[in-house]
């Protein structure tokens, strides 16, 4: 499975972290999916670059370090506390999850 279609499965559990206010550790995230942690960079990227893209808030604030913080490859925001107060006020259960697709051109512009 290609990173783009595993990231289309990730993105609801991020909406529903979201709407329950969740933060969630790289080792949730990684054991929820059946995924090494340190893949998950990888997993994260189109959706990260989605949310610039489209200009919503950076659901991928939510998966963190055990230190609280995104990895090295998290761009979308500066200050984190914000962003995700952003991304938790955000109605995403009211989209649509991006298709397979939709991610995968989202990271190549």
């Amino acid at each position: 499975m290609k990173s783009h279609e595993r990231a289309a499965q990730i993105w609801p559990l991020l909406c529903l972290a979201a709407k329950n206010r969740q933060i969630l550790t790289y080792s949730i995230v990684g054991d929820l999916i059946g995924v090494p942690k340190f893949a998950l960079a990888q997993l994260l990227e189109p959706i990260q670059s989605y949310c610039l893209l489209n200009k919503l808030p950076a659901l991928t604030a939510l998966v963190v370090n055990k230190s609280g913080e995104p990895g090295l490859g998290f761009i979308a925001a500066k200050d984190i506390p914000l962003e995700q107060h952003k991304v938790f006020e955000y109605p995403w259960l009211e989209i649509q999850t991006p298709s397979p697709e939709a991610l995968d051109e989202s990271k190549n512009t």
